[in-house]
């Protein structure tokens, strides 16, 4: 190692035949080849200094020489969430329930308003039929991101069928009553004058009789219908749903896939033409009792409750029996993915089981009970 021309220009020793042990460390450092002149303009003695000894350094291909060492770049911290976005996403299933069946019962309520008011005169019966399935239709479609149950006989059929959880019955059930309460009010308000007209002067109200309105917003049976027949129908009704429900939606079958709402249209339509007369098919606790109530609290007192024999506890009850049946059928006979019924003691066992082993999907049946 020599030192010339005042400028501490290292020389690397590797040519010398024998080198030194010393040696072999600092010729380890190589400085590029430039020409000697290069390296006297750009190198001063004020930045050199005799006793600095140059050090080994390893570096990977990819690095570069830095004289500090470069700080790790920082995440922005996401954007503050909004207090209306974080109670929209924790509330979404209850708020899609609320609008996709406020959606069924505006359309449903509106269209038998308008046939009944007008005194057939801008519709009949199956335009009733029309209206209840485009209102589901419209309904799913707004509520699909909850599953566009819109019934709670439904909720309840998937629940114990589907791995529903439980929890979420009674927010799906409260959510679907208040929305049906809402579109009743929205059609009283929207056909008042009408309601005015229709019965004979304003603040007449009547449940039975020819100039009766309250069929506008709940279902009241033929007056030739038992109680067991109405029981029935509702039951039967409710169980053709549930079960045409469950095949359109198994992908194991044909399915309805994207076309569910159309599915869905085609459906009601036709229990409303085919199986409606009796009862009014109300199929439904939610599309019943909510407005049944509105219409209560709008002036046409306790006799929506005595009226056809107090019929108003059928529509409640029946439809779960119903759906819950349809249910049962379709997994007993037709449907192959997990469902209790397809499980040991088709689904039984649970009911006498002291531990939830068997399939659900509102626990972690490995974890202890």
């Amino acid at each position: 190692l020599t030192v010339t021309c005042r400028s501490c220009i290292l020389l690397p020793t590797f040519l010398t035949p024998t080198p030194s042990s010393s040696l072999r460390n600092i010729t380890s450092f190589v400085v590029p080849r430039m020409p000697i002149s290069t390296i006297n303009d750009s190198i001063s003695e004020s930045s050199v200094h005799k006793s600095s000894i140059p050090t080994k350094v390893e570096m990977s291909q990819n690095e570069k020489y830095s004289e500090a060492p470069s700080e790790a770049p920082t995440i922005p911290p996401p954007p503050e969430q909004y207090a209306w976005s974080r109670i929209r996403e924790n509330c979404q299933d209850a708020f899609s329930e609320f609008f996709g069946t406020f959606v069924l019962l505006l359309f449903g309520d509106g269209v038998v308003a308008q046939v009944v008011l007008s005194r057939g005169t801008k519709g009949d019966y199956q335009s009733i039929s029309w209206g209840w399935g485009l209102g589901v239709m419209l309904g799913v479609y707004v509520g699909g991101k909850s599953g566009g149950h819109l019934n709670p006989a439904v909720t309840l059929a998937n629940c114990l069928f589907r791995g529903h959880p439980w929890r979420k019955f009674p927010i799906y059930a409260v959510a679907q009553v208040l929305g049906a309460m809402a579109a009743a009010a929205v059609v009283y308000g929207n056909y008042k004058s009408a309601i005015d007209a229709y019965e004979g002067g304003p603040g007449i109200r009547t449940v039975i009789g020819e100039n009766a309105t309250a069929g506008v917003f709940c279902t009241y049976p033929a007056e030739f219908m038992t109680r067991t027949g109405m029981f029935f129908s509702e039951f039967i009704a409710s169980t053709i749903l549930q079960f045409v429900i469950f095949a359109m939606a198994d992908s194991a079958n044909i399915g309805a896939g994207p076309l569910m709402p159309l599915g869905l249209f085609f459906l009601i339509f036709g229990i409303g033409a085919c199986f409606g007369w009796e009862t009014g098919y109300a199929i439904n606790l939610a599309r019943d009792f909510g407005p049944r109530l509105v219409s209560y609290m709008l002036g046409y007192g306790s006799e929506v409750w005595s009226a056809g024999g107090y019929y108003f506890w059928i529509p409640m009850v029946a439809p779960f029996f119903g759906c819950a049946f349809g249910g049962f059928l379709y997994d007993v006979f037709i449907y192959t993915g997990p469902s209790p019924i397809n499980t040991p003691g088709m689904g039984f066992g649970r009911l006498v089981s002291p531990r939830r082993s068997t399939w659900s999907n509102t626990y972690n049946a490995n974890s202890p009970v």
